[in-house]
C-alpha cells in the first residue's frame, strides 16, 4: 500500500494545482469512521479535501444499504453528478462501502452508470491506491467489492472532531436477523486485536478526547473469534483502567449477548456510559421468532431486572420496529406492554421496510400500510408520556454533561450527554463545547432535560 501511495503522490505532484477529492458518507457511524479512513488515504496520496463537488477531481460516495431507501438516494446522488463528469472528463467517481457488495449494484452501475470508475467494497479500503492508480494509467473501472477480510491496522483517520472519536473493535455479523442485510454485505464477524484497540484509546485519550464510542455490529459478542478469551466485558476493563478523563460509549448491543457481568462493569466502571442501549425490536416471542433474534422476552426482560438489581433507575434505551410483515393486533399490544413494563428513556422506532436479499422480505405482508403508520403514531404517543415522566427522576440532581455544541435555540444555550446518555441543554459559553460540566437539572422535556451549570 505504501508504494502505491507514493507512486499516486508523485504523479499527483506533477499537476499545476493540487487535486481535490470529496467524501461523502451515508449511513451508520462504521460508515462514518471509513469515511475517515478514505480521507487520510486521500491525504496521504496528496490530494487536498473539499465538501463541493464542482471543485472536486475525485468523489466518493461511501455508502449504506441497510434500507433501499438509503441505496436509492445514493442513486439518486449518483445521477446528480453525471453533468460534472461531462464538464470536466477526467473527473474520477468512485462507490465504497456497504452497497458495493450486492452483486444487483454492481450490474446497475455497469448498465445505468458507466461514469462511476472505482467500486470499493467494504474490505477493500487498503486498495484504494493501487485502484486509483489504474485509473490514473488509462483504465477506465476498477472494481474491488471484498467484503469479508478487516481494514488493514495501517490504516488512519481524518477525525471530523477533536473531541470525539469512534473505534471500530469489530466487523462483520453472525446473527442473520431476518430483515437485516448487514451479514451479506459486511461479512462474518471479525474481533480486532485488544492490545491495538488499547493502544488506540490510550492515544486518543492523551490527545484530549472526551468521548471514545466504541463500534461494531454487535459489539458485545466481541471477542468469540479470538483464542486469547479475552470478551467485551474485559475489553471494557481494559479500556476503564486507562487513566484520563473521558467516557467510553459503545453500539450496538444485541440482547442475547447482554450478560450480567457486562452489567457489572458498566455499574463498576469509571468511565463506561451509564447507560445501555439494548435493541429489543418487539414485545412478542412470535415477532422475535420470525425475525431470528434468538430470545425471549422473558430472556430479554431478565437482563432488564438485573440491571435494575443493580441500579434502580438503570437508563435503559431500545430499538422497535412496528408492522413487521404481518404482526397482529395482539403482537402489536405485547410491544407497547413491555415498552411499559421495562420504562424506557427512549426509543428509537422504525415502520418495517422490506430489503430485498433478506428472508423477511420474501414473506407476503398483509398488513395495511395505514395499520402500521396509526400503531407507530400510537407507540409515539405512548413512549412521549414514558419519557417525560422518567425524565422526571433528574429533577434536582447534578448530571456530568459533555457538551457537543449549540442548542438549536440557539446561543446561549449548549446541548450535550450525561453519563446515562440524556439530552441536557444549559445556558453557557460556547468555549465549553468539548469539556465536562455538571449540570444541576431544574426542568424536564420528553426528550431532554434543562439545567444550570455549575462552576
Amino acid at each position: 500500500m505504501e508504494q502505491e501511495i507514493q507512486t499516486v503522490r508523485e504523479r499527483l505532484a506533477a499537476s499545476d494545482e493540487q487535486p481535490l477529492a470529496m467524501v461523502q458518507s451515508f449511513g451508520c457511524q462504521l460508515n462514518m469512521t471509513d469515511g475517515e479512513k478514505l480521507k487520510w488515504l486521500l491525504l496521504s496520496m496528496g490530494y487536498g479535501l473539499t465538501e463541493e463537488p464542482e471543485q472536486a477531481d475525485l468523489i466518493l460516495l461511501n455508502t449504506c444499504a441497510v434500507r433501499e431507501h438509503a441505496e436509492d438516494r445514493v442513486f439518486g446522488h449518483l445521477g446528480q453528478l453525471k453533468p460534472y463528469k461531462q464538464k470536466k472528463p477526467g473527473l474520477i467517481i468512485g462507490l465504497c462501502g456497504c452497497m458495493t457488495a450486492e452483486e444487483p449494484v454492481r450490474e446497475k452501475l455497469k448498465a445505468s452508470y458507466p461514469y462511476v470508475n472505482l467500486v470499493v467494497g467494504t474490505g477493500a479500503l487498503e486498495r484504494l491506491p493501487a485502484m486509483l492508480l489504474e485509473i490514473l494509467e488509462g483504465k477506465k473501472h476498477s472494481v474491488d467489492a471484498t467484503v469479508q477480510s478487516a481494514p488493514s491496522e495501517e490504516l488512519s483517520q481524518v477525525r471530523s472532531c477533536s473531541f470525539k472519536a469512534s473505534v471500530p473493535i469489530m466487523y462483520g455479523c453472525n446473527n442473520f436477523c431476518t430483515y437485516c442485510i448487514v451479514p451479506y454485505v459486511r461479512g462474518r464477524e471479525r474481533s480486532r486485536d485488544p492490545k491495538v484497540i488499547e493502544q488506540q484509546v490510550r492515544e486518543l485519550v492523551s490527545q484530549g478526547c472526551k468521548e471514545i464510542l466504541l463500534l461494531g455490529q454487535n459489539v458485545n459478542s466481541y471477542g468469540k473469534d479470538l483464542s486469547d478469551g479475552i470478551r467485551f466485558p474485559e475489553l471494557l476493563r481494559r479500556l476503564d483502567a486507562i487513566e484520563g478523563e473521558y467516557w467510553i460509549r459503545f453500539m450496538s448491543s444485541h440482547p442475547k449477548d447482554a450478560t450480567p457481568e457486562l452489567i457489572d462493569v458498566i455499574c463498576d466502571s469509571r468511565h463506561v456510559e451509564k447507560h445501555l442501549h439494548l435493541p429489543v425490536q418487539s414485545g412478542s416471542d412470535s415477532i422475535l421468532h420470525a425475525m431470528n433474534r434468538c430470545y425471549s422476552v422473558e430472556k430479554y426482560l431478565e437482563t432488564v431486572r438485573y440491571a435494575r438489581s443493580r441500579v434502580p433507575d438503570f437508563a435503559l434505551t431500545t430499538d422497535i420496529i412496528v408492522g413487521f410483515p404481518n404482526e397482529t393486533d395482539e403482537e402489536f399490544s405485547a410491544t407497547l406492554g413491555l415498552l411499559e413494563q421495562v420504562g424506557y428513556d427512549n426509543v428509537y422506532s422504525f415502520i418495517y421496510s422490506p430489503r430485498s436479499g433478506t428472508k423477511a422480505a420474501q414473506i407476503a405482508d398483509h398488513t395495511p400500510a395505514q395499520v402500521k403508520t396509526a400503531r407507530m403514531q400510537q407507540l409515539l404517543a405512548q413512549q412521549r408520556e414514558t419519557s417525560t415522566r422518567l425524565y422526571r427522576r433528574f429533577l434536582g440532581r447534578t448530571m456530568q454533561v459533555l457538551f457537543e455544541g449549540v442548542s438549536r435555540k440557539g446561543e446561549p444555550w449548549l446541548t450535550g450527554k450525561s453519563t446515562e446518555g440524556v439530552i441536557v441543554e444549559a445556558k453557557g459559553d460556547p468555549s465549553r463545547i468539548g469539556t465536562f460540566a455538571d449540570v444541576h437539572i431544574e426542568e424536564t422535556k420528553n426528550w431532554a432535560v434543562l439545567g444550570t451549570i455549575l462552576d
